[in-house]
């Protein structure tokens, strides 16, 4: 016989806890087992005002926070809601049945004002590096580094020409910030001025115009991870607009900020080809790092012959091309040594018109120039340093360990909800990236460390 429920009699007290409702192998059960929050409020206190009304409390928030890059909720109105109503958010974020939750506008209170002026994601997110290394999950043999593009909070049907935008006399905050650093931008990789850009959006200036992202163009920044070899434990992370030039200017920054917080220098560090331009390669034979990345090289020609067919002489200082003849820096003598490199990093080693005009290879070497001209960058010592390593066995591993960064933006992407930002400007990018990668490294911590964490009796 079908049975019916009866109609429910509520009951006078009940026996609940949520420490019992929350499984042990949870992922948040597992973070909360290796999250240290101690001293955030002490941190913390300076930017917080004597008087007034008690404030929510900053561990609640950062938890809030968490749960919401973790599970891939970026809506803060959303996320009070999830809290709200799961039980095991509600576990890990210290709160009971009855407490209330906060309401949302109180994240962006924070976070444009105290969070951001102690620099606390930037604090939460090495904080979190320090535990990894703690762990022992860093090995420091070898890093990897690539950058992925994120769309901007910009709508990619609405460029604007540069020189035709008037600014608000009341600006938004992404405009004020892109205002105030344009005379305080990032340099190029190659240390020259940086180029206009084409397109603006008018909402994210800072973003940049690419071709990148999912779709055909949008605004965009990039998405700059450093990460150990070993356990793919995210070492450092750096937002810039989606550009070439400033994303491998921002492998120096991670680099040397690893060291000066962490005091650890990699021996070699991997990268594509983006990563092989001469400058970066002898910023890291500078700094003794070895660079397992191809060489960015354009001398290469087809029909003619190439930079390679030529032989260059250390001691003498010039090239011999494939007829015997010299291809040297300087064809006459100066009263004053002439050996401050040019503007862009590259000498100019020529032949003579002599040797070229009758030589019966004119045809295969320089046939639309009455001369041949070779460049030679004044880091090709750390080039060919870079093209030597390129043919070891250590080359090809740190070439298939380097594919673990792709699988971080994979995850950072589907798992973690970041294909597209929602705070703009640079600051709002570089708060959403660390929280981002402070998720990823909590739950790599948390997966590698702990099988899990029993629960209170």
């Amino acid at each position: 016989m079908m049975g019916r429920q009866d109609a429910p009699q509520g009951a006078l007290f009940y026996d609940f806890s949520l420490e019992r409702i929350v499984p042990e192998g949870h992922l948040l059960r597992r973070i909360d087992g290796v999250l240290d929050l101690s001293g955030i409020r002490e941190e913390l206190q300076p930017f917080y005002s004597a008087d007034g009304r008690p404030s929510i409390d900053p561990d609640l928030m950062i938890r809030m926070l968490l749960v919401g890059y973790c599970y891939g909720i970026r809506s803060e109105r959303r996320l009070c809601e999830e809290v709200r109503f799961n039980l095991a958010y509600r576990w890990f974020c210290r709160l009971g049945l009855e407490d209330p939750i906060p309401d949302h506008s109180t994240f962006s209170k924070n976070r444009h004002g105290r969070f951001r002026q102690s620099d606390l994601f930037r604090r939460l997110f090495e904080r979190v590096v320090e535990a990894c290394i703690a762990a022992r999950l860093v090995g420091a043999e070898g890093f990897a580094v690539d950058a992925s593009v994120i769309e901007a909070d910009a709508s990619r049907f609405h460029p604007s020409d540069p020189q035709e935008i008037v600014w608000p006399d009341e600006p938004s905050r992404a405009v004020r910030e892109y205002l105030a650093a344009l005379d305080a931008s990032l340099p190029n990789e190659d240390d020259s001025e940086p180029q206009a850009p084409r397109k603006l959006s008018e909402t994210d200036p800072a973003s940049a115009w690419t071709t990148k992202g999912r779709m055909r163009v949008c605004f965009a920044y990039a998405a700059n991870y450093l990460i150990d070899n070993e356990n793919a434990v995210i070492m450092d992370v750096e937002t810039t607009p989606a550009r070439m030039s400033l994303e491998v200017a921002s492998t120096k920054t991670m680099l040397t900020r690893t060291e000066a917080r962490h005091g650890i220098k990699p021996k070699y560090i991997a990268g594509d080809t983006a990563y092989g331009s001469a400058n970066l390669l002898g910023w890291l034979v500078k700094h003794k790092i070895d660079p397992h990345t191809p060489v960015w090289d354009k001398g290469d020609r087809e029909g003619t012959f190439s930079r390679s067919d030529f032989i260059y002489d250390a001691e003498a200082d010039h090239y011999t091309c494939p007829n015997g003849k010299s291809l040297v820096k300087h064809r006459r003598n100066f009263k004053t040594a002439r050996d401050k490199p040019p503007k862009d990093d590259l000498w100019r080693y020529r032949a003579s018109q002599r040797d070229c005009r009758p030589c019966p290879l004119k045809e295969e070497c320089c046939p639309g120039q009455p001369m041949r001209k070779i460049l030679r960058s004044i880091h090709e010592d750390a080039r060919d340093n870079a093209r030597e390593i390129m043919k070891t066995e250590a080359f090809e591993r740190s070439s298939k360990e380097r594919k673990k960064v792709e699988m971080l933006f994979a995850h950072l992407k589907g798992i973690h909800n970041m294909s597209r930002l929602r705070l703009r400007g640079p600051a709002g990018a570089r708060d959403e990236m660390l929280l981002a990668a402070t998720a990823q490294n909590l739950r790599k911590l948390a997966k590698l460390t702990t099988q899990s964490v029993p629960r209170a009796a």
